[in-house]
């Protein structure tokens, strides 16, 4: 079966934090495959790439100081409908906007310091985990998915 995939990337501020476990453990629970994962200090080249969007706002350059002040854990999770869904885990940008119980909500106060980053859209998210992982990722068969769909 072949499933959606999305990336997602706890921030410095949730690396320093000790907050990948817990982050990792929800997405675990949902239901949702874990296809890689990795620590690393990401360059200013590939910041600016991923965040290439951003960059004609005012805050762009505060943002990627901030991606450089520590390391980030990106992974790549795969499951139905898992970008809309993992977006909705992690909560809303501006954590003050966040519902209790997503991660930001629970968390994170502020937009600048907000955990962690998940993938808006398929398409993007291919992109992202073309960007973070260009070694490739795992692909394989789980039994405990036909527990989980139907």
């Amino acid at each position: 079966m072949a499933q959606e995939r999305t990336y997602i990337m706890v921030k410095p501020d949730g690396v320093e934090r000790g907050l990948v476990g817990e982050i990792i453990k929800r997405f675990e629970n949902r239901g949702f495959k874990l296809l890689a994962l990795k620590a690393l200090q990401p360059s200013r080249d590939l910041l600016e790439k991923h965040y290439a969007d951003l960059s004609s706002k005012p805050f762009f350059p505060k943002l990627v100081d901030y991606m450089l002040s520590g390391p980030v854990v990106g992974m790549v999770w795969a499951g139905k409908e898992v970008v809309k869904t993992g977006r909705v885990m992690l909560g809303a940008t501006n954590p003050l906007a966040s519902a209790p119980g997503t991660i930001r909500g629970d968390y994170a106060i502020d937009v600048g310091k907000n955990i962690c980053h998940g993938s808006d859209a398929v398409e993007s998210a291919e992109k992202e985990i073309a960007l973070w992982f260009p070694e490739g990722v795992l692909n394989y068969e789980r039994s405990l998915d036909k527990l989980i769909y139907e």
